[in-house]
This record gives C-alpha cells, sequence and structure tokens, in this order.
C-alpha cells in the first residue's frame, strides 16, 4: 500500500458492530466491508479510557510505562516521528483534549487539528465526525504528494457522551424516544456523570441513544471512505479501523468508562481493510492495541524504533502468540490525586486476571465459559498462580522512574 491511514472511533464497543455479531443494524457500511478485511476477534485495549490507551495506539507503549502521566513523555516515540523522519507525510485531525497539542500529541505531525480552538457546545463538547471529514477533505483537496506517500489519523468522538444524537438516528435505534437535546443532556448531568444505575430502564434510555450515536458514526465512516474515492486515494491505503475502549452500561455495576478492566471497556473492534483483498479474514490471535504502530511502520516497509513495544499484526502467521497487559489509575487520580489508586489486568487466551494494587485485590475470569465476567476464580483456578507471577512484574514498575 502506499498510503496507511488510521481510523479511531471512541468509546466505540466491539459487541454493537454486525461484523462482530450484533443484530442490530447499527453498523451497515462498516460491515460491509468485511470482505476486504482482516477482522480481529480478539483485540483488546491497553487501557479503560483514553490517557490509559492511546500510549498502545500511537506510540506502542503503556500508560504507566514512565510514570504518572502529566502529558506525553519525551521518552515515548509517537508513530508520526519515524514516519516523517524517512519522508512520509503524517497528518492528523481529531478533537479529544486528551490528545491536544498542549500536552505533547502534535510532536512530528506535518498537519495537525485538534480543534482546540474551536467553540463548541458544551452539550456536545466537541467537533463532529462530519466536520473532521471535512477538514480531511480540504487538505486531501491540495495534496500533492504522488512522489510522497501518507500517513492520515483521524478520530470520531461522536460515540462518546454526552449521548446527544439527532433525531433521525435515534428514530433507527428507537422512533418512541422523543427527547430534546436539553433532557438528553440532563441524563448525562443527572445519571452518568452520577454513575446512577439504581433504574433499569434509564440504563437502557442511555445505551439506546449511545446506540444511536454507533450509527451516525457509522455515516461518517461511510462519509469518509466516499471522500477517499473521490479523490482517488482508496485504492491505494490500507486502513486500520479501531477504539481506544468501549462504554459500561451497568454489565459491572457502573457507566461510562472508568479504571475497570472488563470486556466491555478492554475488547475493542479492530480491522484492517486492504483494497487488493478478494476475500476477508478473520483472526482469532490475542492481540493488543500496542501492536498498531508496529503494524503501521511494517504497511510502509519501515523498520520499527526500538521503543516500540507491541509487534505487526502483518503478517498473520508470523504474530507472536503472547498474552497482552493494560494498565489505569482512577480517574479522580488523573486529576491530581493519588496514583497508587491503580489496577492492572493480563490476559492469555481465554484467562485474564485483574490486580487492584491498592486494595490487594485480584480477580481472574474464564472468558470462554463466563463472558459476562461474572464468576471471579481467582482463588480456585490452578492458572491463577502462573498469572499473577506473569502480572506482577508489571504492577507499580513506574514507582522506581
Amino acid at each position: 500500500m502506499k498510503n496507511v491511514i488510521l481510523l479511531t472511533v471512541d468509546a466505540l464497543r466491539k459487541d454493537v458492530l454486525g461484523c462482530y455479531g450484533d443484530k442490530s443494524g447499527l453498523t451497515p457500511f462498516i460491515d460491509s466491508l468485511e470482505g476486504k478485511c482482516i477482522r480481529f476477534t480478539r483485540a483488546q485495549s491497553s487501557g479503560p479510557y483514553t490517557q490509559a490507551s492511546f500510549p498502545g495506539i500511537l506510540t506502542s507503549s503503556y500508560y504507566l510505562e514512565y510514570g504518572k502521566p502529566e502529558q506525553l513523555s519525551s521518552r515515548r516515540t509517537l508513530i508520526s516521528e519515524p514516519l516523517k523522519g524517512v519522508g512520509i507525510t503524517t497528518c492528523a485531525f481529531h478533537s479529544n483534549p486528551y490528545l491536544c497539542g498542549l500536552l505533547g500529541w502534535n510532536r512530528g505531525w506535518d498537519v495537525f487539528y485538534d480543534s482546540m480552538e474551536e467553540e463548541v457546545d458544551p452539550r456536545i463538547p466537541y467537533v463532529k465526525g462530519n466536520v473532521i471529514n471535512a477538514r480531511v477533505t480540504e487538505w486531501l483537496s491540495s495534496y500533492n504528494g504522488e512522489s510522497r506517500p501518507f500517513f492520515l489519523w483521524l478520530h470520531y468522538m461522536d460515540v462518546h457522551e454526552p449521548y446527544v444524537p439527532q433525531k433521525e438516528y435515534i428514530n433507527m435505534v428507537d422512533p418512541s424516544i422523543n427527547l430534546s437535546i436539553n433532557e438528553m443532556y440532563k441524563l448525562f448531568q443527572d445519571i452518568l456523570l452520577k454513575r446512577d444505575v439504581s433504574d433499569e430502564g434509564t440504563v437502557e434510555l442511555l445505551k439506546k441513544l449511545y446506540c444511536a450515536h454507533v450509527r451516525e458514526a457509522d455515516d461518517y465512516v461511510r462519509e469518509f471512505f466516499g471522500i477517499l474515492s473521490k479523490f482517488g486515494f482508496l485504492e491505494n491505503s490500507a486502513i486500520i479501523l479501531t477504539s481506544d475502549h468501549g462504554d459500561e452500561f451497568n454489565e459491572h455495576g457502573g457507566l461510562s468508562h472508568d479504571d475497570k478492566m472488563y470486556r466491555e471497556l478492554i475488547d475493542t473492534p479492530l480491522i484492517i481493510y486492504d483494497p487488493t483483498r478478494n476475500s476477508g479474514e478473520v483472526c482469532d490471535t490475542l492481540v493488543s492495541n500496542i501492536d498498531i504502530p508496529p503494524t503501521i511502520m511494517h504497511l510502509f516497509g519501515i523498520e520499527p524504533p526500538e521503543s516500540f513495544e507491541g509487534h505487526s499484526l502483518l503478517p498473520v502467521g508470523n504474530y507472536p502468540h503472547e498474552g497482552v497487559f493494560g494498565e489505569a489509575i482512577d480517574q479522580k487520580s488523573q486529576r491530581g490525586g493519588d496514583i497508587e489508586r491503580d489496577t492492572y489486568y493480563y490476559r492469555e487466551q481465554d484467562l485474564k486476571i485483574i490486580y487492584r494494587a491498592n486494595l490487594d485485590n485480584w480477580e481472574m475470569y474464564d472468558l470462554e465459559a463466563d463472558p459476562k465476567e461474572l464468576n471471579n476464580i481467582a482463588d480456585s483456578s490452578p492458572e491463577a498462580g502462573r498469572l499473577k507471577d506473569k502480572l506482577m512484574p508489571r504492577v507499580r514498575r513506574w514507582a522506581n522512574q
């Protein structure tokens, strides 16, 4: 492929996509790509929220690798830096404040749009996907890079809370829902922010509003593919589609995406689109989002820097069968609290172990027998000791930084 594109959709759960088994029809366009894709069924995020996950996606490193992060460590290598160093044009378009230039995420980009200077409605506190697409269109229309391939990263925030979707998308999910923008935002303020799961019907309503946003984001993906086709870039671009994490709807007693390591947050869609493929492929190997930057380097035919901790997902047969890790600190600690409220997980095949270090508390789940992660077998599984030994060297290694 001449060009490589990374398309990330914030807070997109794997289990709402039709190509991963959902029957609701929320992602018709993404599902239609399957015949030209490698679809990874066991992709894991390295963290349950943006700050914990994106170091994996863009730097192939873990969240707490260099101590408590206040901004992007100079010791991390952004995927844009080695690519730009060999003459590849690097461009980014997103609207997530945790990934803004002020925090160091603008290193190595020829073009970096993070929308921080845009005015947004507090009820919809991000630049929407159609605006991101318009910015990309503007750049592609003026791009004259016949001799220079490009790496493009774009990120949609439209699935993220507050859940305030347009009526046309609400109607696709449940036309009986008739809420104003202010009423939907009040649900965010009064229910979601407080993590109030006391009313099952309200939680279900929030999930439906979330799903309406998923349907909306699918339209933005369709529009983006149309833009690539219009400018003649679709036929020579590999496209990696994924999310940074999911969202919870009371699967484990909460809402949104906190410092939990369960499947509703950690299991992510991961699809590699190749326009030259004649049929789709499904890969059941356990992989991590830290593998995305080495895969991008592989697609360009470039050796990854030594600092990258992941492995290229391609060719699929060469990927090492290893366990995957993830880590996080609680949301209050991110805002200046105690970093010692930290959580870690390690997964091998269908066994996953979770450790809350500040509580010295272990959980373990057999995901094949217990896909909803409700039966903690940490005290009974003969494999628990081995998985603990795998995880413990990663616990609080930041204390020695």
